[in-house]
């Protein structure tokens, strides 16, 4: 069995509408509430899937404000998620970054806490560029 047919074999969602999730960038938000999550499958977002969220929480002089609606690719999920080698990587927390409509580039110029490496498959090598950690 090779690695995309194990992984692709992995169905569990992480992060479901209604879900809250905490920022790890410097883009001024603190929580955000799932929306939506942008796939084919829409019953819940993945490690490295963009969403499509609500701010919450919000520093007052911060980028985005509370009541935005913002997109948000998926960082750290608490659900453990099976890698290639046969081991497992799961987070303390369920967390985002903030990128713009196209989903590419983040809002924030940081990156805060330890990010999947499984994000380079997903396109997502700005964010792992950022980040103070890779696990």
């Amino acid at each position: 069995m090779t690695c995309s047919t194990f992984l692709s074999q992995q169905q569990r969602t992480f992060i479901q509408m209604r879900t809250i999730l905490k920022v790890v960038d410097n883009s001024g938000a603190k929580k955000v509430m799932c929306i939506q999550a942008l796939k084919a499958n829409k019953k819940g977002a993945r490690l490295g899937d963009t969403i499509v969220a609500s701010v919450k929480e919000a520093h007052p002089n911060g980028k985005v404000k509370k009541g935005q609606v913002v997109y948000g690719v998926v960082v750290r999920a608490a659900m453990q998620r099976g890698r290639c080698d046969g081991s497992e990587v799961k987070f303390d927390d369920n967390a985002v970054v903030l990128v713009d409509k196209q989903g590419r580039q983040p809002i924030g110029t940081r990156v805060f806490g330890p990010v999947p490496h499984e994000l380079r498959k997903k396109k997502h090598v700005k964010i792992l560029s950022l980040a103070e950690q890779i696990a």
